[in-house]
């Protein structure tokens, strides 16, 4: 039998090039391994799947190629590597016009993602100062091509950044983040681009499964709920309490920023396998999760909280990633294996109209792409402990080896650009 990859690749594409997607729900693409597809395999993929949106991690030319005149929108990242060339005007300005400007129209870049999890991960002390003025200057290039309405910058956090968050309405930041997220928030409530956050009700259960129901975790639509004591207010599953624990901690250290800013999922999911000590990791949980988020987001309903936002998320992630460090979890959270085959077969299927129901790109700033997401519903870990650790694009030693040898070139040139000056 043909592996299910080169059948999918026989599918139509998910939209016309004139159409950009407005779906609630998208996927991320990690590229972590070593026996992954090539990326214009992939757009038929997601046409199987019924999913028009994808979060990458880096911003590798050829991959932009490959969903050009596909439709899908993409949420592209800025990685970590290239804070220092990019927190510069200059900087900015040539990796905008080298990496972004060149791939437009053709493929729809909707979003900016300027590192991940920088304010709580291993480089955090060099990179966390370079975070803001690197958004910044990147919004700024994009405002002189009169790209700014059609591509947002943002940046994608890690639940680490909160000190506190059971109850949701208790959240709050860490403190001594709060000099480096009170003026990102305003950053977000000025350009109208997304708060991002990296939500895993997986870690919670993982870390106290006598504390947290599994099925309060797995977003069991039969499962009673858990109310705030605070607020009253009832949540029905682990995840929308996440997203609204963002939402407090937000309203916390920011009052103005409440009112405007839109907190989105960019990254949730389970793994299929893990080590003996990792507890619930199995393909059963993996799939009811992810069928439970792909029901949750195509219900369009928001959360407890913000009633009227609809919740919005990306899944991770399309395929298991052999080359991820950490425990065996991390390079099992994939729908799909590497030949294309799914991993576990999910009870949910996304309605047709998450793939490409209109809308313009500059919907995605004001909220009509991409994710919700938020804080977690449990305590004691805002120090950037156990689960908070492991990031869904963690990245082995040798990443600098494997990233795109045109990615590198750009930031690499960039640089000498600035070293020139």
């Amino acid at each position: 039998m043909r592996p299910l990859i080169l059948v999918m690749a026989a599918l139509l594409l998910p939209a016309a090039a004139d159409a950009t997607s407005s779906a609630l729900l998208g996927i991320n693409y990690g590229r972590v391994g070593n026996n992954l597809p090539p990326a214009n395999a992939v757009p038929p993929m997601l046409s199987s799947l019924g999913v028009g949106r994808v979060r990458l991690y880096d911003a590798d030319p050829a991959t932009l190629r490959a969903f050009a005149n596909t439709g899908v929108e993409l949420v592209v990242g800025v990685p970590d590597e290239c804070l220092a060339a990019v927190s510069t005007p200059s900087g900015a300005a040539s990796w905008v016009r080298s990496i972004v400007q060149p791939a437009l129209p053709a493929t729809k870049i909707a979003v900016l993602t300027v590192g991940n999890e920088v304010l709580t991960g291993a480089n955090s002390s060099s990179l966390s100062r370079s975070l803001l003025p690197a958004m910044q200057c990147l919004h700024d290039a994009l405002a002189q091509l009169g790209l700014d309405k059609q591509v947002a910058v943002t940046t994608a956090h890690n639940l680490g950044v909160l000190a506190t968050s059971y109850p949701p309405s208790s959240a709050y930041f860490r403190k001594d983040l709060l000099p480096l997220l009170c003026p990102i928030l305003d950053f977000h409530a000025r350009t109208g681009s997304p708060f991002l956050v990296n939500a895993y009700p997986y870690f919670a259960y993982a870390e106290d499964p006598t504390g947290v129901e599994l099925e309060y975790a797995l977003l069991e639509p039969t499962y009673a709920g858990v109310a705030d004591p605070s607020s009253g207010l009832h949540y029905p599953n682990l995840l929308v309490a996440q997203v609204d624990a963002v939402y407090h901690a937000i309203a916390a250290a920011n009052t103005a920023a409440a009112r405007a800013v839109e907190v989105r999922v960019s990254e949730t999911g389970w793994p299929s396998a893990g080590d003996a000590n990792e507890t619930g990791a199995t393909p059963q949980n993996a799939a009811r999760y992810n069928g439970n988020v792909m029901r949750l987001v195509a219900d369009g309903k928001g959360t407890p909280l913000r009633p009227s936002v609809a919740l919005r998320a990306y899944m991770f992630a399309l395929f298991n990633e052999n080359m991820k460090p950490g425990p065996t979890s991390e390079r099992n959270y994939g729908l799909f294996k590497p030949d294309g085959t799914p991993v576990y077969e999910l009870s949910y299927r996304l309605p047709k109209d998450n793939t490409n129901s209109g809308g313009g790109g500059g919907g995605a700033i004001g909220g009509s792409s991409g994710t919700i997401g938020g804080g977690g519903e449990y305590n004691g870990h805002g120090e950037d402990g156990g689960y908070y650790s492991i990031s869904a694009s963690a990245k082995p030693a040798g990443w600098w080896t494997w990233w795109t040898q045109a990615a590198v070139a750009a930031c690499v040139a960039v640089l000498m650009r600035m070293m020139a000056l």
